[in-house]
């Protein structure tokens, strides 16, 4: 009886000691908690970023400067103001009413409009009428032949395509009339093959007056 009593004491005194042991090599780790947060917090406040303005204030700018991007303001509607078109020259009717100059004696005789070199094979001889269209009318000679009996001179440019021969080709110009007013009037011009103008001439002729001009090929 003894035996089995002092048994039960050794084995209730090892299991108390075993737990004993367990709690004390038991690590326990504990966070203490910390409040940061705090009602007024301190620090740098930025301040409030304007939009960018690509143009200043109107209290801003120089009243002599007008500013204006991405879209321009129409200009205002003046009527005195010409399109490009026609000439606005105030106290001067435009050049389709006015009157050609005076037919001076100095133009009744032949004028010589020189001569040009080319090498092309073929010019291109254009005229018109730059003063006043009043029904000027022109014959034309190639190396005293007729090519055009009898051209009106209009405002634009009409003319003809002229092969070379080698050497000189001599083109003359006659006045058959001097329209309405004043002398026969043209502007010419002459381009070579490539387009080119190589010359460009005027001529003011009485009738029965004629205008020359000689293109020699190279």
């Amino acid at each position: 009886m003894k035996n089995e009593l002092f048994v039960f004491c050794a084995l209730f005194l090892g299991m108390n000691a075993a737990k004993a042991q367990i709690e004390t090599t038991t690590n326990t780790v504990q966070f203490e908690v910390e409040d940061t947060n705090t009602k007024d917090p301190t620090g740098l406040k930025l301040p409030a970023r304007e939009k960018p303005s690509l143009t200043l204030p109107k209290d801003e700018r120089d009243p002599k400067t007008q500013l204006s991007v991405g879209e321009e303001e129409p200009e205002p509607f003046d009527m005195m103001k010409g399109d490009g078109l026609l000439l606005n020259d105030q106290g001067k009717a435009p050049k389709a009413f006015t009157r050609d100059k005076e037919p001076l004696p100095e133009y009744a005789k032949d004028q010589y409009l020189g001569e040009v070199k080319t090498a092309s094979l073929f010019v291109s001889v254009k005229y018109r009428d730059h003063e006043y269209v009043d029904g000027d009318l022109i014959r034309v000679y190639v190396n005293h032949d007729i090519v055009q009996s009898s051209v009106f001179l209009g405002g634009s440019f009409s003319g003809f395509t002229l092969t070379l021969e080698e050497g000189l080709n001599e083109i003359v110009f006659e006045a058959l009339n001097q329209g309405s007013s004043g002398p026969n009037t043209a502007e010419l011009h002459v381009y070579d093959d490539n387009g080119f103008i190589i010359s460009a001439k005027e001529w003011n002729l009485l009738t029965g007056n004629r205008a020359t001009i000689k293109v020699i090929r190279e």
